[in-house]
């Protein structure tokens, strides 16, 4: 159990759910969401069509079985491509990899307000998606100007690997391995343990 209580998965009800999720995607602290802005309908509409699709899904997370962030799971092999952003940062162009899957992650606006709850939700969700032994490498894009989610990412241990242009947004693609993604809980666990003070004599 986290310092925030048991955080758990559900998979997504567009039906149900959209009336939940409404309101954190069209949150002004959302505004780099994809559907930030959206209509009702038109974010039930969005995971009717995820929910459809064989290479992706979308997943509820829980707090004490309250809802209180939001995970989307893709397949890049199957995603739109994107163009690189040139010499100004990492170069090259993702290509997919065997055992890669890609995540979207967005804490309810409320829940994102309490001091490393993000950290402690996403956590939760890497370790529920490399508890399949066929996950190698989790990716994550987020809009380069997004600097606070950029260093979330960071501290559970993804690495920028590409900087990419698509037409609505200029984003880094980061890549965190399983090994990383340990090697960050243990650094994580070593940084929170009480500072060790000498006997006096």
């Amino acid at each position: 159990m986290s310092p925030f209580g048991t955080l758990t998965l559900r998979p997504l009800d567009p039906f149900t759910d959209a009336q939940v999720i409404h309101p954190w995607v069209t949150h002004p602290r959302s505004v780099f969401w994809p559907m930030w802005g959206a209509r009702l309908h038109e974010v039930e509409r969005a995971y009717m069509h995820v929910a459809a699709e064989e290479h992706h899904d979308a997943f509820v997370g829980l707090r004490d079985g309250e809802p209180a962030f939001l995970v989307e799971r893709h397949d890049p092999r199957h995603a739109e491509p994107a163009e690189p952003a040139g010499p100004a940062g990492p170069t090259g162009l993702y290509e997919p990899e065997p055992g890669d899957v890609g995540l979207h992650f967005l804490v309810a606006p409320d829940a994102d307000r309490d001091p490393g709850f993000g950290q402690a939700a996403l956590t939760t969700v890497l370790e529920h998606l490399f508890a399949d032994p066929r996950t190698v490498r989790v990716v994550v894009e987020a809009d380069a100007a997004d600097h606070r989610a950029r260093e979330l990412h960071e501290v559970v241990g993804f690495v920028a690997a590409y900087e990419v242009e698509r037409p609505e947004q200029h984003s880094v693609l980061s890549l965190c391995t399983r090994e990383r993604f340990e090697a960050a809980a243990v650094r994580r666990a070593v940084a929170s343990r009480p500072a060790l003070t000498a006997a006096r004599p």
